[in-house]
């Protein structure tokens, strides 16, 4: 029998499992590519800009707008590496599926282990955030909020969260009904967030001084450096696309497409926010400002009304976010599942919905758990250096899979290849640096946790180690 890090599920293998051409193992191919960037752009616009906007400003100043582009061109060129895997290999399975065709089991069970650490952890995090956005909503619209008991975890002064426990479930209860329902919904979703962002910036542009932007890069180097590692949180997402492989029409053109003009719209939108909301207060009023977007807006406007606006329209797009990440969550569980390496109950396909029903409930209640008793502050930067860890391990891939089965193509191929990848190693590890020490030591102890998993479970229920025996 191989050893399990040898173990590797080639890319043929993962296609003919998925069916990936043709239906997906039990899943429904019903997303075209407007909804596909839809739900791409509904994983990623939420929480970050609407809530962690102002904790990026705080550490860059009106810098902020170059960290948030040094965090996009971080994404780019890891973004051209999943549009050429996705294209290629287009399974649900995203990262940790690329990572099993090409770097064996044990990486890829790592991968995995990472992915539950964006995508959960994610939820979790959106949801604290929809929290905060529903109270300034509550505030708008009556004059009155949830107690603080009911409405924040302990970490932030109150008992428990419901209102981040009730967008999980709310999600979940979607997801179950099915792939058509839950894209039609994040689509509509979609447009009513960027809808409002556009307003947003059509508002605070009135009262723009030049002024409020200088001196430009007030905290330094440094500081735009520490302002890209908490901005990169605002990107988180985009990789979900991949996840929805085996329900995409056409998946080998359209997944790389959506990827890309996801990423571009998501990108000039941050800028344009950034600029109108430094623009109009100054990085002061804005700078650990939670729900900055309604303060800036009520500022202008000297009503409440345009905030509420706001804040509706951040509790709609931070729900899309626990929609889209949730979906992703579950479908990454499915892939392991199906290789055995957790609980069988996680790949299992109602035949009424073709959705993993119980994958989906089990997933909510455990974040909606998680959600109800944490803190937005002390779960974004672990989850950053997560997800950039996976993004290393991507382009990692991209290079492994082109030197290892050059027969293995799709509709679209890294340009500037092999330096575009290179820098995308080099970017994600820069922006690791940023997250700060004790974000590393944590990510360690979190690594070696998933490092038992393996091998208390995954490695002995593997269906590859099941062929593998004589």
């Amino acid at each position: 029998m191989r050893p399990s890090g040898a173990r590797i599920k080639s890319p043929h293998q993962l296609i003919a499992e998925s069916g990936a051409d043709l239906e997906g193992h039990g899943l429904k191919r019903t997303m075209g590519l407007f909804q596909l960037v839809c739900f791409g752009i509904g994983a990623v616009v939420g929480t970050g800009i609407f809530v962690g906007l102002s904790d990026s400003v705080a550490e860059a100043g009106p810098a902020v707008v170059l960290s948030f582009l040094l965090a996009a061109i971080t994404c780019v060129f890891t973004a051209f590496s999943f549009a050429e895997l996705g294209s290629a290999i287009p399974v649900s399975g995203s990262s940790y599926s690329f990572a099993y065709a090409t770097l064996g089991e044990r990486i890829a069970f790592l991968v995995g282990w990472c992915l539950l650490l964006e995508y959960g952890v994610a939820v979790s995090a959106v949801a604290v955030g929809w929290s905060q956005y529903v109270n300034e909503l509550l505030n708008s619209l009556f004059g009155w909020q949830l107690p603080a008991a009911l409405s924040a975890g302990p970490g932030d002064g109150g008992v428990i969260n419901l209102p981040a426990v009730l967008v999980v479930m709310m999600a979940a209860m979607l997801l179950v009904r099915g792939v058509r329902e839950s894209a039609g919904a994040t689509t509509a979703m979609a447009v009513l967030k960027i809808a409002i962002l556009i307003v947003f910036c059509v508002i605070a542009f009135t009262a723009y001084e030049h002024g409020n932007l200088t001196p430009f890069v007030s905290h330094g180097a440094g500081g735009v450096t520490a302002g890209a590692s908490l901005a990169f949180f605002s990107y988180i997402g985009f990789d979900a696309i991949t996840t929805a492989g085996e329900e995409v029409r056409n998946p080998r053109r359209n997944v790389p497409i959506a990827i890309m003009v996801c990423i571009g719209l998501v990108t000039l939108l941050y800028c344009a926010v950034a600029l109108a909301a430094i623009g109009a207060l100054g990085p002061e009023a804005v700078g650990h400002r939670p729900a900055a977007l309604s303060i800036v807006v009520d500022q202008v406007t000297d009503s409440t009304v345009g905030g509420g606006i706001i804040a509706f329209g951040a509790v709609v797009a931070i729900a899309s976010v626990v929609l889209a990440t949730l979906y992703g969550q579950t479908r990454i569980l499915m892939s392991m599942s199906r290789d055995g390496l957790v609980p069988r109950v996680f790949e299992r396909v109602s035949p009424r919905t073709s959705t993993p029903v119980a994958n989906t409930w089990i997933v909510a209640v455990v974040f909606a758990v998680l959600a109800a008793f944490s803190s937005l502050e002390r779960v974004v930067n672990l989850t950053t250096i997560g997800t950039l860890a996976i993004m290393v391990v991507v382009n990692i891939v991209v290079i492994v899979l082109r030197r290892r089965n050059p027969e293995v193509t799709g509709s679209f191929r890294v340009p500037l290849y092999p330096l575009s990848p290179i820098l995308g190693i080099a970017f994600c590890v820069y922006l690791m640096y940023g997250t700060g020490w004790v974000t590393w030591v944590q990510f360690a102890g979190f690594l070696i946790v998933g490092v038992a998993v393996y091998a208390l479970y995954g490695r002995r229920h593997s269906r590859l180690a099941a062929v593998d025996e004589p």
